[in-house]
């Protein structure tokens, strides 16, 4: 059996299917790379598809980061009907008549900046040290408190009418850290006098992240509407869900994507990370390596703005470079003082 390299660090772009779980979906990135430090920044429900940041190695210490970023999605709403968990594999509680066109387009307009949203009741959130989800399985009933999101931007992008009535729409969301698109879907569909929940959700973007780069975006099939319907029938057939599982840890090429296509840590990730970023001199990287006492003059760049802020009790994260740009790790800077977060060991 082939050895864990726990030496491999870096960020892979995944593809998620739709089907799979979220963390299940790790091991093409564990079993490609040979390792089993790997994180994710943030999940995508099994239904769902599209983005997964992963970050492997030492690099799984920036996940906080990147989970904290903004998010793209496009997302197939039914309307008519609302389902218990706002998505497909839901039982349907509540049934309304369908919008119009101009009905929609007036409601999204109240669902742009920045909004009170109440999560769904299946959710990963913990109410008194237990998830919500789990509480709703055991009969209990949770309402979830509202907190602030924000929607930045929506277009619609196809619909699929009954008439002169909306049966589905698609739409990209632009969103904030925290939105949930299921409630999104929910709301929205209330604001037109409807009821609705999420047929189908694409992650497209997170941060400076797009799907477009990730490993297994060609493997992906289409994402329409009646690419989303097909595929909520031959779920409830129950017929490809093994199969697509087998096929995506056992796809050969996807593996050699992943290994192709792992980035590493750059001065542009590190900015969209929030982490302001330093180089340090040659000399004194083995001081870093080994966490030696650090002074401002041990770098090429300490922005100016830093020299003048000096004394002030302000500190603030510096992802650390060599001059080749090797990611070394990362540093508190307050005044003159530097203290070390942690430092990366395979560089």
């Amino acid at each position: 059996m082939a050895k864990k390299n726990s030496s491999v660090s870096g960020i892979v772009l995944l593809a998620k299917r739709p089907g799979l779980t979220s963390f299940s979906s790790l091991n093409a990135v564990k079993k490609s790379l040979e390792t089993s430090k790997v994180g994710h920044t943030g999940t995508l429900d099994s239904f769902a598809q599209g983005l997964l940041v992963v970050c492997v190695g030492n690099l799984t210490r920036l996940a906080s980061h990147i989970t904290a970023f903004d998010k793209s999605y496009e997302a197939v709403i039914e309307f008519g009907s609302e389902t218990d968990t706002l998505d497909p594999g839901g039982t349907v509680i509540k049934t309304a008549p369908l919008p119009g066109l101009s009905e929609l387009k007036d409601a999204l307009k109240k669902f742009s900046g920045t909004i009170d949203q109440e999560p769904p009741a299946f959710s990963a959130l913990h109410v008194d040290g237990q998830r919500a989800s789990d509480l709703v399985r055991k009969g209990q009933t949770v309402k979830l408190k509202s907190r602030p999101v924000t929607v930045f931007d929506y277009e619609i992008l196809e619909v699929k009418s009954e008439g002169e009535k909306v049966k589905y729409a698609r739409i990209r969301f632009d969103v904030s850290k925290g939105t949930y698109i299921r409630s999104l879907a929910r709301d929205i569909a209330l604001a037109c006098g409807s009821a609705g929940h999420l047929e189908g959700l694409l992650r497209t973007t997170i941060g400076c992240f797009d799907l477009r780069e990730a490993a297994g975006f060609d493997l992906l099939e289409g994402f329409t509407i009646e690419s989303v319907i097909k595929k909520n029938r031959a779920e409830r057939d129950d017929e490809r869900g093994a199969f697509r599982a087998k096929s995506f840890f056992d796809d050969e090429k996807l593996f050699e994507q992943i290994k192709l296509k792992i980035k590493k840590m750059d001065f542009k990730i590190a900015q969209t990370c929030g982490l302001k970023t330093a180089v340090i001199k040659d000399d004194f990287i083995g001081h870093f390596k080994n966490g030696r006492l650090l002074k401002p003059s041990y770098f090429d760049s300490i922005p100016a703005d830093e020299e003048s802020e000096a004394g002030k009790e302000t500190e603030k994260k510096y992802a650390v470079f060599s001059k080749y740009e090797n990611f070394l790790g990362v540093i508190l800077f307050c005044g003159e003082k530097i203290k070390y977060e942690y430092v990366i060991s395979d560089n």
